[in-house]
């Protein structure tokens, strides 16, 4: 039946149809996407824990899939991840059957889901299929299982090794949609979105080393890691009106969180 209807469609003139029939059938590929991939990966497990693949004279599955149905390695290890995907997430797999999702937003749950702790992630994964199947979208489904992943963290309010309560960044919007940024740093960190403002304002080309736009470095000497960081951020010119702004801001939060990342506090 499933091959009639596929073929039905391949033979069809896609050209001819309305708008909201391409429409209706996308939307239906797509849900019979999903159906395929849940149905795929269960047999497969099956296969697998019941070593199907030796009566073929293959020593595991992805060695049969490989001989046997002619697929690349690559699309054997999306297959096998979906039948390991299958054991440990069940609710995300029966909302795939059904169509409630799609399998890159399955996949993508089953991501975060992984990142919690083992007893959390059957609850998890019902709060986030059920929400994607309402129509929440994938940043707010993003925002939801990082609230998760925190509240799951020892005393539930995150890292404490991670607390930024003694920096800041804000960014105001004024008069005719002129932007302010302003905020707390430390003093390391001051320095290091200082030289890459001022490589802003530089000449093109030139390097910010020690202060001053237009200083080389020293011979033979090596740039920090932030400074290495604020380098590649601020080595290019802005080619358009309006650029240098973008730039300024989007440097100023990467280099907050290179700051963080490299420990400089």
């Amino acid at each position: 039946m499933l091959r009639a209807v596929m073929g039905y469609l391949c033979a069809a003139d896609a050209t001819a149809m309305a708008a909201e029939a391409q429409a209706e059938c996308l939307r239906a590929l797509e849900e019979m996407d999903a159906a395929k991939t849940a149905a795929r990966a269960k047999v497969l497990g099956a296969f697998t824990a019941a070593q199907g693949y030796s009566a073929d004279g293959d020593y595991s599955p992805r060695s049969w899939l490989i001989h046997r149905t002619r697929i690349t390695r690559g699309a054997v290890a999306a297959h096998l991840a979906w039948a390991r995907r299958a054991a440990a997430h069940p609710r995300v797999v029966a909302a795939l059957a059904g169509g409630a999702l799609s399998e890159s937003y399955a996949r993508t749950i089953c991501g975060w889901s992984d990142k919690l702790p083992p007893d959390c992630r059957d609850a998890a994964d019902a709060i986030l299929a059920a929400a994607a199947a309402a129509g929440t979208d994938l940043a707010d489904l993003a925002a939801l299982a990082a609230e998760m992943y925190a509240r799951s963290l020892p005393g539930g309010e995150g890292d404490p090794g991670q607390s930024f309560d003694d920096r800041r960044v804000t960014v105001e919007t004024t008069f005719g949609g002129a932007g302010v940024i302003g905020g707390d740093l430390t003093p390391e960190c001051a320095a290091v979105v200082t030289a890459a403002l001022e490589s802003l304002a530089a000449p093109a080309g030139a390097w910010n080393w020690t202060g001053s736009s237009t200083a080389p470095p020293p011979p033979g000497a090596r740039p920090a890691p932030a400074r290495q960081a604020a380098g590649r951020l601020t080595r290019r010119k802005p080619r358009r009106p309006g650029r240098r702004k973008a730039i300024i801001g989007k440097t100023t939060i990467l280099l907050l969180h290179s700051c963080s990342a490299l420990d400089v506090r």
